[in-house]
């Protein structure tokens, strides 16, 4: 690693490097590897879903190994952060492998592959971190119980992973919204001064997501698949277990969990309970304002980003 190498006073400056590293690798790597990608078939069911057929998908593969690869080169080793690593590449795997399969993967075979990540993600953190939990808008707090935390952090990743894969639907919106997740916990580890080399990997990711959304603006040219979005799922969770403040989840992606999440409990209700909700809300919900409120792509995205931006900044003041 790069910062084992040289003087401490340096660090900004291999800090800068790294930033660049990631966002020239991944617009360059983008480029050239694009083309071997494979190719959308289009989206029965979803608005306007037909119009990404033909399109490269499955583009997280790049922009999470060039996010892997400035990681590794530009943070401080430490076996904690190599473990989230290898595990977000895991989860970028299985989302890869179901863009590039003939047969798509049913939901309960990537559910269970999600939880099993989920829980690895529980047990390497409770490993190297304590079950203290801050409600850090109240100034509290308290010691969960290694198990309960166990169980809770379980379903903060897997609800993670799953409303953001769900919120992939229209070009740009969950790199947008990604990104100003994970800005926002980047500025409260900043305002708790939260120890470790974690936060600098934060920044890395969102940068390679800028990479990437370079070429998925509207209209976009290549889309991030499975592979992308499940990868920032599980990051965004691990993101927030490092904070020590995992309830702010809630707030700093409230946009993503309602577009996302909405849609998989109303499936859930139907299929497991037989109880209908939302009957005349069309799910994702970026589906919805698209088809019933006639919204343009270009105006869910900024206006989605635009309620996100304002629930971050209440966040951040709160906080601070």
């Amino acid at each position: 690693m790069i910062h084992t190498l040289i003087p401490e006073g340096y660090a900004s400056f291999v800090a800068f490097i790294g930033i660049l590293f990631a966002f020239l690798t991944t617009i360059t790597a983008t480029a050239k590897l694009s083309r071997y990608l494979p190719k959308d078939a289009g989206r029965d069911f979803a608005h306007d879903g037909k119009l990404s057929a033909g399109k490269p998908r499955g583009a997280g593969i790049i922009f999470v190994l060039a996010f892997v690869a400035a990681a590794l080169l530009f943070v401080p080793y430490s076996t904690e952060n190599t473990i989230y690593l290898v595990l977000v590449v895991i989860c970028m795997m299985t989302g890869f492998l179901d863009d590039a399969s003939k047969s798509p993967w049913g939901e309960y075979k990537k559910g269970f592959l999600d939880l099993c990540v989920a829980a690895l993600v529980a047990i390497t953190f409770l490993h190297y971190n304590s079950s203290v939990v801050e409600l850090a808008m109240f100034g509290v707090k308290f010691t969960m119980h290694p198990v309960v935390f166990a169980l809770l952090a379980v379903v903060l990743v897997w609800t993670s992973v799953n409303v953001t894969n769900c919120s992939d639907g229209v070009d740009g919106l969950s790199g947008t919204l990604t990104i100003i997740t994970l800005m926002t916990i980047y500025m409260i580890d900043q305002i708790k001064a939260v120890s470790g080399d974690f936060s600098f990997s934060i920044l890395l990711f969102a940068v390679c997501i800028l990479g990437y959304l370079w070429y998925n603006a509207t209209p976009s040219r290549l889309l991030m698949g499975d592979a992308g979005s499940r990868a920032m799922g599980l990051f965004i969770s691990i993101a927030i277990l490092k904070t020590g403040c995992p309830f702010l989840y809630i707030l700093v992606a409230l946009v993503l969990i309602l577009d996302g999440g909405l849609g998989l409990l109303k499936v859930s209700l139907i299929r497991f309970l037989k109880i209908h909700i939302l009957n005349h809300v069309r799910t994702p919900l970026h589906d919805h304002v698209r088809k019933v409120w006639n919204w343009s792509n270009t105006q869910t995205v900024f206006r989605f980003a635009i309620i996100q931006i304002i629930l971050s900044a209440a966040v951040i003041y709160a906080v601070r």
